[in-house]
């Protein structure tokens, strides 16, 4: 999330003022989940899935996709906690992968909620119009039949516009009033169904064969009714507009999905059991009307007013969806616009009605036009592609902001069992959307044309233009070395007065890597979060001294860079750098002092946790050369790395270095000879200049602080602990750290494979 300040303060200096209005409560929310998922899901997705997997099929895959959907769903109810505003998972891509990833998530949000909304139109008028046309009304068939319907799904696409063009209350109210009708039907559906089965038990017989079309049809319907599930992307777009949203919004998410899956499981039930007497098996007869499967067999459950019920629970569901739908798209595209990722045209709010109506206009033309020109079959299939890409997505994000910004957040709502969840989301996600082109594969062309689209826009357009985040990185001046070759170390320092200190330290590092050694140099600049950007030269020249202290010390010692940055948090910073520039070593200084709530301090513990190279932290090491050197031993997988810092800092001619193991009695005894033996030719250090002590202690503390006071300098591993465990237990290098008053370096060494993880995820 590096970026350059002088667009984003041009470019701030143009933004539009844009407030939305806050009038949402939880119910209002809650409601428009529910509003979005019971759609098309019920009325399309009961008939096409009984056809591809049986009546045992289509009760697994909305039970399953519930499960799934749960995954994502705590991921979203996390980040809209702490990151409560319009736009979603543009937002959280935002923060946690920059602005090319959040580009690509709000164009896949906004598409995705845009084709979800023509199919909740399709929905509506394919049932009303063969309502219709039972009752005499309309006699027409073939093509002029599809006119009809197509014409009938652009008017209530286009009255639903204008609804949200009214206003945030009208939509909520009437999302609210529709969501509430359609669920109260549908439950008195599902109701009717168990009573069925209770009066008349051979109506079980139907769900046999149970899957008649083998088990791995579950993933193409899972596929193509996942898109019933995206109610919790709405309330995600609420955050601008709900009351006390940290709260409420991850209350509405989790609510929603239980009540959806509830009502989904049921009607299917209702569906399958309400079949009799047809002169075939059920499950093919209901399958054989495809997308209005589900209208036939209620009308078989309930002879006397079946199909005015479901044209009725229809005309509820399909509006209610295609309401939320269309509000999801346009506050997407709206943050678009807001952050002039897409021209600010997009976030120009209507004078008296406090809508994004150019974002409204725009989010419309795509609802309309998808739902006059594609099969519904495709749109369906579209729809759920683009939220399979963008929950994948979303998975990825709540996993990195977690790990990188947890102590910057605000949480309102924090999962349980975390990453299991996403982890199992992402796995799960990916492979229903590569089993999607068994269900359409014009869903693979239309889908990736449209990221393909949205990637040529950021590289012309939104990369130059988007303006600057709380949360970004900004480079403000920069000399960085422009290819790594060697070995790089990266020296943070905050201020002229440790710069030479550092400096003379890191100069031992060189000779010790002899002419291999690359060196930046990057001072994160405080500027206070009150303070705009353009305003950040005035806190830069603590910042540049320190730099040019450092420079005439190690200008003529290998190859020289710096970078100067702001970010709102000063460990992200730093560390995001050095996984940036690849560096082999961080080396930092610290000033001996704790932070309530933390460890070491609030910059340190973060890098010493999250930090994608080996780190070096050094207190009051001011001296030139050491002559002993104690580096207590507890067979960590830092000890190597002590070892190695401790044989750099110790004089070669005199000095020495002792490797010190404590034992509890009654315990096996460490062999540091052994250790010392093994290391000594890894890191290309004699063994003469090591030598081993061992102790017995019931206080391994007290025993290793007094040991500690006969050394010039302590070098120790960190802990291997993560810094919520440290929370509830501070461990004994820490505790130690914080304790012995003389020089002390302590390290942490990077893990390979962990490392990796890191830097990518």
């Amino acid at each position: 999330m590096k970026e350059n300040p002088e667009t984003d303060i041009e470019a701030g200096s143009h933004r539009i003022s844009t407030e939305l209005s806050r009038n949402l409560t939880l119910l209002h929310v809650t409601m428009m989940g529910v509003g979005m998922m019971i759609g098309a899901g019920v009325f399309l997705g009961v008939g096409n899935a009984i056809k591809v997997a049986g009546p045992g099929g289509v009760i697994l895959t909305f039970s399953l996709n519930a499960l799934i959907a749960m995954f994502t769903a705590m991921s979203y109810a996390e980040l809209s906690s702490a990151i409560p505003k319009a736009g979603g998972a543009y937002n959280f891509a935002r923060i946690g992968f920059g602005r090319g990833t959040s580009f690509l998530a709000g164009w896949m949000e906004w598409f995705a909620s845009s084709v979800a909304g023509s199919l909740y139109a399709v929905t509506f008028a394919l049932y009303f119009v063969n309502y219709l046309s039972q009752l005499g009304v309309i006699t027409a068939d073939g093509i002029q039949l599809l006119l009809i319907e197509k014409t009938v799904a652009v008017l209530i696409a286009s009255l639903f516009i204008y609804i949200n063009f009214r206003g945030v209350s009208e939509t909520g109210n009437l999302g609210a009033f529709f969501t509430l009708g359609q669920t109260a039907t549908l439950l008195f559906i599902a109701g009717v169904g168990v009573y069925t089965v209770i009066t008349d038990p051979v109506r079980l017989e139907n769900f046999k064969p149970f899957m008649p079309n083998g088990w791995d049809k579950l993933l193409i319907t899972m596929g193509f009714t996942y898109v019933a599930f995206e109610g919790f992307e709405v309330i995600a777009q609420a955050g601008d507009e709900t009351i006390d949203p940290r709260r409420n919004l991850p209350k509405a998410m989790i609510y929603s999905i239980f009540i959806v899956v509830f009502t989904y499981v049921g009607v299917a039930f209702a569906a399958i059991v309400g079949v009799k007497d047809v002169g075939m098996a059920p499950w093919q007869w209901i399958g054989g009307f495809e997308a209005k499967g589900f209208g036939e067999a209620v009308s078989q459950l309930i002879p006397s007013y079946g199909n005015i019920l479901v044209t009725i629970t229809v005309i509820f569901a399909s509006t209610s969806a295609l309401n939320a739908t269309v509000f999801s798209a346009t506050r997407a595209s709206y943050a678009l616009g807001r952050d002039h990722m897409l021209p600010p045209v997009f976030s120009k709010l209507h004078a008296k009605r406090r809508t994004p109506h150019m974002a409204l206009f725009f989010t419309g033309t795509i609802v309309i036009l998808t739902a006059a020109f594609l099969p519904t079959i495709d749109v369906a299939s579209s729809a759920s592609m683009m939220f399979l890409f963008l929950f994948f997505l979303v998975n990825l994000c709540v996993i990195r902001i977690r790990r990188n910004m947890r102590d910057e957040m605000n949480y309102g709502f924090v999962m349980p069992l975390f990453p299991i969840p996403p982890l199992c989301g992402i796995l799960i996600q990916a492979l229903l959307a590569a089993w999607l082109i068994h269900m359409s594969w014009i869903a693979w062309i239309v889908g990736p044309a449209w990221i393909a689209s949205g990637i040529i826009i950021y590289y012309f357009y939104s990369r130059h233009k988007a303006t600057r985040t709380e949360d970004e990185i900004v480079v403000l001046k920069e000399a960085p070395i422009p290819e790594k070759k060697d070995y790089r170390i990266l020296m943070s320092i905050a201020n002229p007065a440790n710069a030479v200190s550092l400096a003379m330290n890191c100069y031992k590092f060189c000779e010790a890597k002899k002419d291999k050694t690359e060196i930046e140099v990057i001072n994160m600049v405080p500027v206070p979060p009150q303070v705009p950007l353009s305003e950040a030269s005035k806190y830069s020249q603590a910042g540049e001294e320190a730099i040019g202290e450092a420079m005439l010390y190690l200008g003529s010692r290998g190859k020289f860079g710096s970078t100067m940055r702001y970010c709102r948090s000063i460990a992200r910073g730093i560390v995001s750098a050095a996984s940036e520039r690849q560096a082999d070593l961080l080396i930092m200084g610290w000033h001996g002092q704790g932070k309530e709530g933390f460890t070491l301090g609030s910059n340190v513990d973060p890098i010493l946790e999250r930090a994608t190279c080996d780190v070096a932290l050094f207190k009051d090491c001011n001296q030139k050369q050491y002559l002993n050197i104690l580096v207590p031993y507890a067979g960590g997988p830092n000890a190597t790395l002590a070892m190695e810092v401790a044989s750099i800092m110790v004089d070669h001619n005199s000095g020495r270095v002792v490797v010190f193991n404590i034992t509890p009695p009654g315990q096996p005894t460490q062999d540091v000879d052994a250790f010392i033996d093994e290391t000594a030719p890894k890191i290309n250090t004699p063994r003469s200049l090591f030598e081993a002590k061992y102790a017995i202690a019931h206080q391994r503390f007290i025993t290793l602080l007094e040991e500690a006071k006969d050394y010039d300098l302590v070098v120790i591993g960190a802990t291997g602990e993560s810094f919520l465990k440290q929370q509830l237990r501070r461990s004994l290098p820490e505790t130690f750290a914080l304790h012995h008053k003389k020089a002390l370096v302590m390290v942490k060494a990077k893990r390979q494979i962990k490392s990796f993880i890191k830097r990518w995820i």
